[in-house]
Parts: structure tokens; sequence; C-alpha cells
């Protein structure tokens, strides 16, 4: 086993995985370093991010009971078997392939590579927008328990999660540094997620008999339910997968399978139970951000909120590491991540790409838009199309006739959907810019 660090040269590597060898690309950050289980806590920290928190509003409000139980449970089985088709050819034809970027552009050629780092990079700042208005929205929902003035608005908020992500992404170097900070992510998550499920289910017990009726015209529906959809996806988004199977150790395979199992089995309880506990509690009232619907002791709505505003900097870290592992790996940062040099790169560096990422989160904070727009345009692509289309490309000699259909009627079904997803997103956040201004106070 090698891996290639901060403390290492950027020289090329071969790992011998007892039957033949494979090359590793260059990288400033590390490979092969972390277990199977801390693989799994990344990607479980991803699918229980506070964005959890909004999908009783945005995927069960449209959808009811049938629709947002069936979709969530397809789209976790769905994703699954995706997720293992891209594990599967993470090292192909004697090459391990740490970004997708790199894998798509050895089958496919210059322009695929180009094509799906434009899809991937785009995916992963619509992601760290959304965090970024999430911290803000916790942040406000925690003002707003103990002051609620309207002096301070959202968009001050939303700089104030922007300012303490900068400082998280300063401080720690690369993905597989994460380390205790995964422990801390898992349990702010398992406190935001029991305080919602805890208070969720005291007011459904109290509360008369809900309204379950999906809301709006039946034109106003099918827009809904299209973005719904596509939020569906968002909540396994897998769109960097390659890149952190590049952390996990060997055999590289084998315990990203694993890894993958744990994240779609035990990982997505939590998900699955606030969703709907909170649409049971609350019905086609749940908001997109579910402790505000919650009634109970201030001080512990309180400490929920704080929860998933942590956590929400820590997941935002690792949709960001793919964008930090280019610029450090592409201006060549070598020695100590504590060494001046490397301090100052990664202050203006990434401070500068969260400031962006700040500002817009800012100027235009429709979290459930983001998510639509996001799943559309990227998430389907990465997670469904292009894991099939790859697949079949790489072992079409080895497939049946059967599986070979399988597969196309995967990506044309996937095709459709996200055409008709970026449609509706784009109607929806037209809707919505002319009900609120920029900077709004959400």
């Amino acid at each position: 086993m090698s891996k290639t660090s901060l403390n290492q040269p950027l020289l090329p590597k071969i790992h011998t995985d007892g039957k033949l060898a494979v090359d590793i690309p260059n990288t400033a950050h590390q490979v092969s370093n972390d277990s199977w289980f801390q693989v799994g806590i990344v990607l479980g920290t991803g699918v229980n991010s506070a964005f959890a928190l909004g999908y009783a509003g945005i995927i069960m409000v449209p959808l009811g009971w049938v629709g947002g139980v069936v979709g969530l449970i397809l789209s976790s089985a769905i994703s699954l078997y995706a997720s293992t088709l891209i594990a599967k050819l993470h090292e192909y034809r004697g090459k391990r392939h740490i970004r997708y970027r790199d894998l798509a552009g050895f089958i496919y050629g210059r322009t695929a590579y180009s094509l799906v780092w434009a899809l991937q990079y785009a995916n992963l700042f619509l992601i760290n927008s959304g965090f970024v208005i999430l911290g803000g929205q916790a942040l406000k929902a925690f003002y707003i328990l103990f002051r609620d003035d309207h002096q301070m608005k959202l968009p001050y908020f939303i700089a104030l999660a922007g300012f303490a992500c900068v400082f998280f992404a300063i401080a720690i170097p690369h993905l597989s540094a994460l380390r205790v900070w995964l422990g801390f992510s898992t349990f702010f998550s398992l406190v935001y997620v029991c305080i919602a499920f805890v208070l969720s289910l005291k007011d459904g017990l109290e509360a008369p008999p809900r309204d379950y009726n999906i809301p709006g015209t039946k034109v106003s529906r099918i827009w809904t339910t299209i973005g719904a959809a596509a939020n569906l996806v968002f909540a396994y988004n897998t769109g960097m997968l390659p890149e952190i199977q590049a952390t996990v150790r060997e055999p590289v395979v084998k315990n990203m399978i694993k890894a993958l199992n744990f994240q779609f089995t035990l990982g997505i309880v939590p998900m699955h139970a606030v969703t709907y506990i909170g649409y049971w509690a609350y019905g086609s009232n749940a908001s997109s951000y579910l402790l505000n619907n919650v009634s109970g002791p201030v001080w512990l709505k309180g400490i929920a909120n704080i929860a998933a505003f942590l956590q929400a900097i820590i997941a935002l870290h690792i949709f960001a590491s793919p964008t930090y592992e280019f610029l450090d790996t592409r201006y060549g940062t070598k020695g100590s991540a504590l060494a001046i040099k490397n301090l100052g790169f990664r202050i203006i560096v990434r401070g500068g790409y969260i400031a962006i990422t700040t500002f817009l989160s800012a100027l235009l904070p429709f979290l459930g838009d983001f998510m639509s727009l996001t799943g559309a345009i990227s998430v389907f692509p990465l997670t469904f199309i292009l894991p099939n289309h790859m697949y079949l490309v790489a072992r079409r000699k080895k497939l049946s006739l059967l599986q070979k259909s399988w597969h196309w009627l995967n990506i044309c079904f996937f095709s459709c959907i996200a055409v008709a997803a970026f449609v509706a997103a784009l109607k929806l956040i037209t809707v919505d810019s002319k009900t609120y201004h920029v900077f709004a106070d959400l």
C-alpha cells in the first residue's frame, strides 16, 4: 500500500494489489489512508447532513405519503446500484482513478474529461452554497429563539456561516484529516435528528388531524412533483465518489462497497426517520427546515439549531475537498500543512472560494430551488446516467444483451427525468425570483 500525502513529493506512485500493479496519479492529498468504516462515516455525513431537516417539506409535501416513501426507498436502491458501478471502475485497466473526471477521460477522452469536470464542480459549488444557506438558516433560527427583533437578517447569518467555513477549511488540509471531526459530525447529526424527531412526535400526538393533500393547482403540482424528483436524488448525491474512494485502504473496491453498504443501510436510517415523522406531524405545512415547525423547550431547539450549524460546516468541507485537492495539486503545495506558505495558500485560495460561495448564497438564498437545480444539471448525469454508460462501455464484452438493455434503459430514463427536472427548477427559480428580492430574509 502506498500513499501520497502533504509530507511527500508529488511523484507517480504504484501499489501492488496482490495480482497486478495499479498506477496512482499525482495528488497533494492523502491516498489509501482510511478504513472502510471512516469512509462510510464520510458518506453517512452527506446523507444525514442538515439538508435532511428539509426533506419532509421539499420531498414529502409535493409527493405525498405514497410518492414520497416509495420515491425515497427506490432512489436509495438505485443510488446504491449506481454507486457500486462507479466503485467497481475505480481500478480500471491498470490505473487507479482517484477523480471522477480522470475516470471519464480515461474511458471517453479529453472532451468528456472537461465536461465531467465542469458538471462535477457546478454540482459541488451548488451543494456548498446550500450548506452555507443551511448554516445561515440554523443560526437565524437560533437567534430568533432568544431575540426576534428583526434586526439581524438571513444574509448576515449566511455571512457568519461562511466565515466559520473559512476557518474550518484552513484548519483541515485534506479529506483524510477529518478523522475526529467525523465523530463530531455524527454526534451533531444525531443531536438535531433526535431532537427534531422527539419534538415532532410530541407535536403530532397533540395536534388535530393534519392535511396531507398535495398543495397547489394541477399545473403547479406537475412542476413541484418534478422538482421533488430532483430532490430525491440530491438526498443521496454521490457526485464525488471516486474522490472519496481515493482515501480508502486496500483492497479498494471491496472496502468501498463495504462503505456503500453501510451508507445505504444504517447510514440512511436517521434521514428517513426524521423525514417521515416530520411529514406525519405537520402534513402539508411541513417546512423546508423542520426545526422551524417544532415546538418545545427553547434551550432544546437552540441546541438542535447549533448542532445543525456545526454539522453544515463539516459537511461543506467534504463536498469542497475535490476543489481543494485540485488547487493544492495544481499549485504544488508541499511539506507540512502547518508551513507558513501552505497556511497562506489555504487562507487566500480557500478563503476566496468560500467568500464567493457565501456571497452568491446570500444573494439567492432559495434552498429548495438550489437542490432542484443541482439535481437536474449534475446529480442525475453524475449519479445515474454516467455510471451506467461508463460501466456499459468498460464491460461491454462481458455483459449479456439483457444487461446491456438494462443499462440503456437507465440511461434513457434518467436523461429524460434530468431534462424535465432542469425545466422545472428554472420555473421554480423564476417564480421565487418574482416573489423574493435578492438578499431576501426568508
